[in-house]
């Protein structure tokens, strides 16, 4: 099984609202999802947000691959580098 996080749409028609999910990649974009990670709101900017730090870690060192449009949100957020330093650590 991969695990993918990613963005699932919720909101209505012309109004945009995402969560931050982690799911199987087989399953479809607003399909059954493994655990929220936290939620963006595109009418504000990527840095409004809202992620749960631990979580996103968690799943990132279980080996869950972040989408194009979440690995940009976690960078400036500064999640991958605190990934990328957990890593560093562990060898």
């Amino acid at each position: 099984m991969s695990v993918k996080i990613r963005l699932t749409r919720i909101g209505r028609h012309k109004d945009p609202v995402y969560r931050i999910v982690a799911a199987d990649s087989r399953f479809a974009r607003d399909g059954r999802i493994i655990e929220q990670i936290g939620t963006y709101n595109p009418k504000e900017s990527e840095a409004a947000a809202t992620i749960n730090e631990e979580l996103a870690l968690k799943w990132l060192s279980a080996g869950a691959t972040p989408s194009d449009s979440v690995r940009a949100m976690f960078s400036q957020k500064g999640i991958m580098a605190k990934y990328a330093e957990s890593k560093k650590a562990s060898k």
